[in-house]
C-alpha cells in the first residue's frame, strides 16, 4: 500500500487527537485583530475556510498563492489551508522593497496575494487578480458556511515555491513538493525529539522554507504553538517563561539578542534546563555556543541545511559521548555543521563542493529547466559551499557561491553591486561578506569613485536602502584606487575577502 504524504496529515492529526488543545498563540500586538487560542479544531476547522474561499474565487489547484507577512496565526493558515487544498503556496520575504515582492509575484505566476495590515498600502497595487489586504478576509474570505473542493492527495505535486538569493541577482523560486515538506517535518520532528509535552515559539520567519517544516512538525504532535511577530531579545525569554517554551528555532543574531537581553534580566533566565535552541544560517563562533550552555543553560543544536532542501540536510546535536568535556570542548564540536540527517547522503566533490541527495531535494527552480539540470547534474545537489567530512560529520570552510548570508537572511552580492553601481559617482564595486560577531558576516561594499566625483559612505548606504531592502544595504563602505580582476575581467573576489578573513578559522561565519 503507497498512501501519498502530504501536509494534510499533521492537521488532520493535530485535529484528531489533540483537537481541544491550543494550538496556536497568537501575537497580541499587532495590525490584525489576534486570533489567539485557537484550538486545533479551530485551526483546522479555519484552514478548510481558506480552501472554501480559494474555490469561491476560482483558483484551482496548482495555481499559485502567495502572502507577505511577519509571523501571525494567520500566516500558518494560509500555509496549511493553500498547500492543503492542492494549491501552491509562495512565502515572500516581508522585507523587501515593493519592487521586488512585484518580482516574485510576477515570475511565480501568483494569482492572490494575502498581505498583513503593515505592509497593506505598500502593496495594493501587485498585478494579480486578488489581493487580500491587511488580512480583512474572516468575513468576506473565509468560507466557513461549505467545505472546499475535494483535492486528490499528490505527494509529487508542488507544495510551496519558496524564492532565494542565489549567485544571480535575480531570486530563484524552489519548488519543494510536499513529499519534501513531509519528510522534512518528520526527519526534523525526530532529530528535534518533538513530543506533545513541548512549546514551540516561533522565532524563526513563517516565510523562511515554511518555517524549517516546524509548523507541520510541530502540529502533528499537537505542540502549541506561540507566535512572535518581530525579534526582541528582552521579549522571546518573557515568552519562554509565560507559555513554558521547551523548543525555538533562528540564526546566530537572534540568539545573540537573547544573550544581550539575558544580562539585565531579573531573576532566574525562563527555560533553564528545559530549553532548546535550534541554531542555522551562518555557523555561529564558539564562544557564543558556549554562552548559551552556561549564561542560559539551555541546549545549543546546530544545522546546515538550504533553502533547496527543505532545509535540513545536517544534524548537530550534544552526545552523551560529549557529557564529560568542558563547556568550550563541547561547543568546539557542536561548531560544525553536523552529521547527515537520517535518509540524507553528503558527499564533496572533487573541487571540494558539498553535494547533497536527499528525499528533501527540490523538485526545480520554478520555470528554470537550465538552472534546475546545472543544481542537480549527476544525481546530486550541488550547494555551492565548500566543506569537508571527518568522522561523518560536516564541516563548511568556504562558500563558492557569492551568497552572504547575514542575520539569516541570504543576499546576493551581485544584487548590491547592481544597485551601488547605478549611482553616477561610482565606477567599479565589489560587494563581499566580512566577519561579524553579531551578525555572522555583514555586507561590505568596495568602490572606485569615479573621476570628477566625491563619495561618503553613508551615502551609498542610504543609496541602497533607498532601492533595496534594508538589510541588504552594506553595514560598511572602503573606497579603493582599483579592484583586482582576472585577464578575462572577473573580479578575483578571494583576494578582496582575504584581508578580512585572515585571521577566522573558516572562511564563513
Amino acid at each position: 500500500m503507497r498512501v501519498p504524504l502530504t501536509t494534510v496529515d499533521f492537521l488532520r492529526r493535530a485535529e484528531l487527537v489533540y483537537g481541544d488543545r491550543i494550538g496556536l498563540i497568537d501575537e497580541p500586538e499587532q495590525p490584525a485583530p489576534s486570533l489567539s487560542g485557537q484550538t486545533y479544531r479551530s485551526l483546522a476547522g479555519r484552514c478548510r475556510s481558506v480552501a472554501a474561499g480559494l474555490d469561491e474565487l476560482g483558483i484551482g489547484v496548482g495555481e499559485r498563492v502567495a502572502i507577505v507577512s511577519e509571523n501571525a496565526a494567520r500566516f500558518v493558515e494560509v500555509l496549511f489551508g493553500v498547500t492543503g487544498s492542492g494549491r501552491v503556496c509562495v512565502p515572500i520575504n516581508f522585507r523587501l522593497q515593493p519592487a521586488e515582492i512585484a518580482y516574485i509575484v510576477e515570475h511565480s505566476g501568483a494569482c492572490v496575494v494575502f498581505v498583513d495590515p503593515e505592509h497593506a498600502a505598500a502593496l495594493k497595487h501587485l498585478p494579480v487578480r486578488q489581493i487580500v489586504l491587511g488580512f480583512e478576509y474572516d468575513e468576506s474570505f473565509l468560507r466557513a458556511d461549505r467545505e472546499p473542493a475535494r483535492w486528490e492527495p499528490d505527494e509529487d505535486a508542488t507544495a510551496t515555491i519558496n524564492y532565494t538569493s542565489g549567485t544571480t541577482a535575480r531570486p530563484k523560486g524552489v519548488q519543494i513538493t510536499h513529499r519534501n515538506l513531509w519528510v522534512n517535518a518528520m526527519t526534523f520532528g525526530l532529530h528535534t525529539g518533538v513530543t506533545d509535552r513541548d512549546v514551540y515559539l516561533h522565532t524563526l520567519p513563517l516565510f523562511h522554507c515554511n518555517g524549517w517544516g516546524m509548523p507541520f512538525a510541530m502540529a502533528g504532535m499537537g505542540v502549541p504553538q506561540v507566535i512572535l511577530r518581530k525579534v526582541d531579545g528582552t521579549e522571546i525569554l518573557r515568552r519562554i517563561e509565560r507559555h513554558g517554551v521547551t523548543i525555538a528555532c533562528g540564526a546566530p543574531a537572534v540568539w545573540n539578542a537573547v544573550l544581550d537581553a539575558a544580562a539585565h534580566w531579573e531573576g532566574p533566565i525562563p527555560g533553564r534546563d528545559r530549553m532548546r535552541i535550534v541554531v542555522a544560517g551562518a555557523p555561529p563562533p564558539t564562544r557564543t555556543i558556549a554562552r548559551v550552555e552556561q549564561e542560559l543553560g539551555w541546549e545549543f543544536t546546530q544545522l546546515y541545511g538550504l533553502t533547496e532542501t527543505s532545509p535540513l540536510v545536517t544534524w548537530n546535536r550534544t552526545r552523551s559521548e560529549w557529557d564529560d568535556k568542558t563547556p568550550a570542548e563541547r561547543a568546539h564540536l557542536l561548531s560544525r555543521a553536523g552529521a547527515p540527517a537520517i535518509g540524507t547522503e553528503v558527499s564533496i566533490s572533487d573541487s571540494g563542493e558539498v553535494l547533497v541527495r536527499s528525499n528533501t531535494v527540490l523538485q526545480g527552480y520554478w520555470n528554470q529547466p537550465n538552472v534546475t539540470a546545472e543544481a542537480l547534474d549527476g544525481g546530486w545537489f550541488h550547494t555551492g559551499d565548500g566543506g569537508h567530512l571527518e568522522d561523518g560529520y560536516l564541516t563548511i570552510s568556504d562558500r563558492r557561491k557569492d551568497v552572504i548570508i547575514t542575520g539569516g537572511e541570504n543576499v546576493s552580492s551581485i544584487e548590491v553591486e547592481d544597485a551601488i553601481f547605478s549611482h553616477e559617482g561610482v565606477a567599479e564595486v565589489a560587494v563581499i561578506g566580512v566577519p561579524d560577531d553579531r551578525w555572522g558576516e555583514t555586507i561590505k561594499a568596495l568602490i572606485v569613485v569615479a573621476q570628477g566625483h566625491t563619495l561618503t559612505q553613508e551615502e551609498i548606504i542610504s543609496w541602497c536602502k533607498e532601492r533595496l531592502a534594508r538589510f541588504k544595504a552594506p553595514t560598511s563602505v572602503d573606497f579603493v584606487a582599483e579592484i583586482p580582476r582576472t585577464a578575462t575581467g572577473k573580479v578575483q573576489k578571494f583576494k578582496l575577502r582575504e584581508p578580512y578573513w585572515r585571521d577566522v578559522e573558516r572562511q564563513i561565519h
